[in-house]
């Protein structure tokens, strides 16, 4: 089966928030990673909207929803405080990706402990599902999250690939491979559906969905923003397909 390619443009807001221009459009680049063959579109607005902003949150929204990307998919990630809650249920996304993040943090770098917050986690996942949005999890490579998730309602879990994304020794790449593939396995032996995100390029994706071909979707940011410098967007975005295709994962 092929992975789905949701592209995060919170990179692209960052670009256009350095100066007060309209420029890089945020609807604009979503219109061409989609028109390119992108899944879907995600987003991350943070509290001090320091890349994407609240309207940007509603004006994607209308993209997304046109006739043109009707079978696309909007993701939104965030921290579950009473802010993003109220934001995702007016906008009401197909996916919610819940988040540990400190507001102030950069990036997300770590999955959830959901056994400390399984209460939370139990209530703002019952209120989000009750407004007809799926929920996944961000976690780290623990099999052993992976029935946590599932009782606390989980949908789907997200891999966190940050550190397999940053590994450049090849023994240890190897090794923390294998602990998503564990993890991986252990959400869908649980009825998950699995995503994976951070730090996921054209050199190590094949790999990834090549030892894990069920991963429903990825969300790729920065990366494919950093290779639409050498490629455009549009070409770059048709390069992460070719990486999600069954075809150029059987080359691996």
């Amino acid at each position: 089966m092929s992975t789905d390619l949701s592209v995060n443009l919170n990179a692209v807001a960052m670009l256009r928030n350095r100066r007060d221009l309209p420029w890089p459009s945020v609807t604009g680049m979503a219109r061409i990673v989609l028109d390119a063959g992108a899944h879907g579109i995600t987003i991350h607005p943070r509290p001090d909207e320091r890349h994407i902003r609240r309207t940007d949150v509603f004006e994607l929204n209308e993209v997304i929803r046109s006739y043109t990307y009707g079978d696309r998919e909007y993701n939104i990630e965030g921290y579950p405080d009473e802010r993003f809650l109220s934001l995702v249920e007016e906008v009401k996304p197909d996916q919610v990706t819940l988040v540990p993040d400190d507001p102030s943090q950069n990036t997300s770098d770590h999955g959830w402990d959901i056994a400390a917050n399984q209460d939370l986690l139990k209530t703002v996942i019952s209120r989000l599902k009750t407004g007809g949005m799926r929920v996944s999890l961000f976690v780290d490579d623990d099999p052993a999250i992976a029935l946590l998730a599932r009782d606390v309602g989980a949908d789907r879990v997200e891999l966190y690939t940050g550190p397999y994304g940053d590994m450049f020794d090849e023994q240890e790449k190897a090794q923390l491979l294998a602990r998503l593939a564990a993890t991986a396995e252990a959400a869908r032996a649980c009825g998950l559906d699995v995503n994976a995100g951070h730090d996921l390029t054209l050199d190590n994706l094949p790999p990834l969905l090549a030892r894990i071909p069920f991963v429903r979707e990825v969300s790729i940011g920065h990366g494919l923003t950093a290779d639409a410098l050498l490629y455009g967007f549009a070409d770059a975005t048709r390069r992460y397909l070719t990486c999600c295709t069954p075809t150029a994962l059987a080359a691996e």
